[in-house]
């Protein structure tokens, strides 16, 4: 990671993403429409505007594709007659598979595709990784260094984008949701919103950190909080009897089809 990374698009991910790699001191160029959001990161993490992504693709041996779908057919247009293989293209635009990417630039680059999640705005992503037309394994492995300056990250192939997309992708409104959830029976409870938002947070970023940091399977840490005749275990009897097993994984599977 001795090269300057550069970013089409600064928006909320993109942001995200930059500031992660700027805090490993790693040098970050932008373009962006938006020259706000550019001159706001360039005092904020030193970031080197550009004026044009030909400009940042001159500039970037490594170059991260963060602009919005539906504006990659015409960026890649753009950027076809400046692209070469000694570039690598890192996208992080839902949907757009590699071979579009790579047919976009003419074959004349090498290809990543990523799916990260809005955690990277706390350096807390969840990001898959998988291989396109042209890409090597050190390619790869630039990619992982690079988002795991944002979080943790896993490589899996291309056509399992789409199940990424409703576990990981989507999974934080799930959450959000759950936790909102916990908070308001807090208040029914007769805790204050802002006790019982704090412990219901909290609550669920402690279980998950159980799961990462023990490598124990979410049953056998389900046990350990479950005593014979107790509260637990007759609050997940409610959460069974109203099928809330079979609703998370239906929504899952419901986004994964709406990806696809």
């Amino acid at each position: 990671m001795n090269r300057s990374v550069g970013f089409i698009g600064v928006g909320n991910m993109g942001s995200a993403i930059i500031k992660g790699l700027a805090a490993q001191n790693l040098k970050v160029h932008g373009c962006d429409l938006n020259t706000a959001n550019l001159e706001a990161l360039a005092a904020e993490v030193g970031l080197k505007a550009e004026a044009t992504p030909k400009d940042l693709v001159h500039a970037c041996r490594y170059v991260i594709l963060a602009v919005k779908p539906q504006n990659m057919k015409l960026l890649l247009e753009e950027l076809q007659p400046v692209m070469s293989v000694s570039r690598l293209i890192i996208s992080i635009a839902a949907g757009v598979k590699t071979k579009t990417l790579s047919d976009g630039l003419g074959g004349k680059a090498r290809i990543v595709r990523t799916m990260p999640n809005i955690g990277a705005k706390v350096l807390a992503s969840a990001t898959a990784i998988c291989s396109g037309p042209g890409a090597t394994q050190d390619d790869l492995t630039t990619a992982k260094e690079i988002f795991e300056a944002i979080g943790s990250t896993v490589v899996v192939n291309e056509d399992l984008m789409d199940a990424v997309t409703g576990l990981s992708g989507s999974g934080p409104a799930y959450f959000f949701q759950f936790i909102e959830a916990l908070a308001d029976a807090g208040v029914r409870s007769g805790l204050t919103r802002q006790v019982a938002l704090q412990l219901a947070a909290q609550t669920c970023l402690g279980a998950a950190q159980l799961v990462l940091e023990t490598g124990e399977s979410p049953a056998v840490l389900k046990d350990q909080v479950t005593s014979p005749a107790g509260t637990t275990i007759e609050g997940l009897r409610v959460l069974e009897t109203a099928g809330v097993r079979g609703a998370i994984i239906n929504a899952v599977a419901a986004a994964v089809e709406r990806s696809k």
